[in-house]
């Protein structure tokens, strides 16, 4: 348990007199806790944390201290690292600083009173992190949610993929235990916002997978280029950028340029787009789940097969049930299974989108009897 208003710090050394003398000299300004081995250590993050400061000795046995941070940057990525060494491992030091991301390495022996001010310095390293990260997603968040807000005027069809992709990647990075995901998401959301420049009849035509003509081509390919235009001019969205610019390459590189990232090179938020987006299509065309997922595995060297393999172990042991409900059995927090649609065929409200009160009232206040039902919903089971 964690104490109150004081920083929690993790120190990894295989010497307990060491662990001591360190838990000695920090227990009163820090929440202190201990391991004895990287493993240990990487445990500690996962279920003991969050930290605001880990520490570790570069020397131990079965993974050193440069190796036991690089994986602790994986696993907490916002905890500040750093690494005890002895003048023999200088040059190892070095290296770890500039390869693993680590805020400071301390040499062997340090006398307290400095051990102290660099754990206080780490620990001040961690707070501007956090309050800039705060600052950074309410800012984007805002951004964002203005962009989809748009888009869902503008192409409701590109608006409810947007909304499926962006829950379908929240659900598969939780799978694969993807360490940083915001920008995965966001991707995700905003990755239909060109859609915003074309007319509503060719969006739907693209949502379906209908034959376009020569000019509805050229437009449709303007698409990405417009997207990255209008995300252009917003801060701090260069790894959303980087997603959606990778979004269609191939994971086995057949399609990318000569030396280009290809495979696991490929950042994995543009891996995971790529499959989502293509799984979505199919199901848009009328595919039951798995045999989109069937056609997906078939297209060899087109997708990151771990995560083809994550997703469906993802969707086979989701427990939503679907019901058919009408109009006044909606609830907020069901989820769309279709298209919802009124009796002339028009688009009201696409599939994926969670049930709003502001849905709902718009839905309730059309003449009696214009919206087709009932009702597909997804219920939590």
């Amino acid at each position: 348990m964690a104490i109150a208003n004081k920083p929690r710090v993790l120190c990894v050394d295989d010497e307990p007199m060491v662990l001591e003398g360190l838990t000695l000299h920090l227990r009163t300004r820090f929440d202190l806790l201990t391991a004895t081995s990287g493993a240990e250590g990487l445990e500690r993050l996962k279920h003991d944390g969050p930290f605001a400061v880990v520490v570790s000795d570069m020397r131990m046995p079965q993974m050193n201290g440069a190796e036991f941070l690089a994986q602790a940057r994986q696993v907490a990525p916002d905890t500040v690292r750093m690494l005890l060494t002895g003048y023999a491992d200088l040059d190892s030091a070095v290296a770890a600083v500039n390869q693993g991301q680590i805020f400071r390495f301390l040499s062997k022996p340090l006398p307290a009173p400095l051990m102290i001010q660099a754990v206080t310095a780490a620990v001040e390293q961690h707070r501007l992190i956090q309050a800039e990260r705060v600052l950074l997603e309410q800012t984007l968040a805002g951004a964002i949610k203005m962009l989809t807000e748009v888009l869902s005027l503008a192409s409701p069809v590109a608006f409810g993929r947007a909304v499926r992709l962006k829950r379908l990647a929240a659900q598969l990075c939780e799978r694969m235990e993807v360490a940083t995901r915001w920008h995965i998401e966001a991707a995700a959301q905003l990755s239909q916002i060109g859609c915003i420049t074309l007319p509503g009849e060719l969006a739907e035509k693209l949502y379906f997978g209908q034959a376009l003509t020569p000019a509805e081509q050229a437009l449709a390919d303007r698409v990405p280029a417009m997207a990255d235009q209008l995300l252009g001019n917003i801060p701090r969205l260069e790894p959303v950028r980087e997603v959606l610019a990778l979004q269609a390459r191939r994971f086995d590189g057949a399609d990318a340029p000569w030396g280009q990232a290809k495979g696991e090179e490929l950042p994995v938020g543009a891996r995971i787009l790529r499959l989502l987006l293509d799984y979505d299509r199919l199901e848009a065309s009328g595919a039951p789940a798995a045999e989109a997922l069937g056609t997906l595995a078939q297209r060899t060297g087109v997708y990151d097969p771990k995560l083809l393999e994550g997703m469906r172990a993802m969707l086979g042991t989701q427990t939503e049930e679907v019901r058919e409900l009408p109009l006044a059995n909606l609830r907020p927090g069901m989820v769309f299974a279709d298209d919802v649609r009124s009796r002339t065929n028009t688009l009201l409200v696409a599939r994926g989108q969670t049930v709003t009160p502001g849905i709902i009232e718009r839905m309730r206040n059309l003449p009696p009897g214009q919206v087709k039902e009932p009702i597909r919903v997804l219920i939590e089971g």
